[in-house]
């Protein structure tokens, strides 16, 4: 288990992304995702830090390991813009093989 004082690498950044992405696309959630996403981009940084703050009642249900990754995601705008374009990307590639798929 890492530190909160322990920055994301960009391999574990982007791993993160694609999963959340990969998650979020696979429930067929991209539109109210990306919706969410850009409403409080503003605010990514201050949500980060209220995840870090409200840890102790939120770890036990999510896990301690998750509110820090998210945390640490979240605190970036940049990450932010990077998932909103992997969820779009994702949810084309689905698009894209579907119609392929039909007949």
């Amino acid at each position: 288990m890492d530190d909160w004082d322990v920055e994301l690498t960009p391999e574990r950044r982007d791993a993160l992304i694609d999963r959340v992405a990969g998650q979020v696309v696979r429930r067929g959630m991209e539109t109210p995702a990306i919706l969410f996403l850009e409403m409080n981009k503003p605010v990514a940084f201050i949500a980060s830090q209220g995840m870090v703050a409200l840890s102790p009642f939120v770890a036990p249900f999510v896990g301690y390991e998750n509110v820090r990754l998210a945390s640490r995601l979240f605190e970036d705008r940049q990450n932010v813009e990077l998932l909103i374009r992997r969820i779009e990307d994702l949810a084309a590639d689905r698009t894209r093989t579907t119609r392929t798929d039909t007949p």
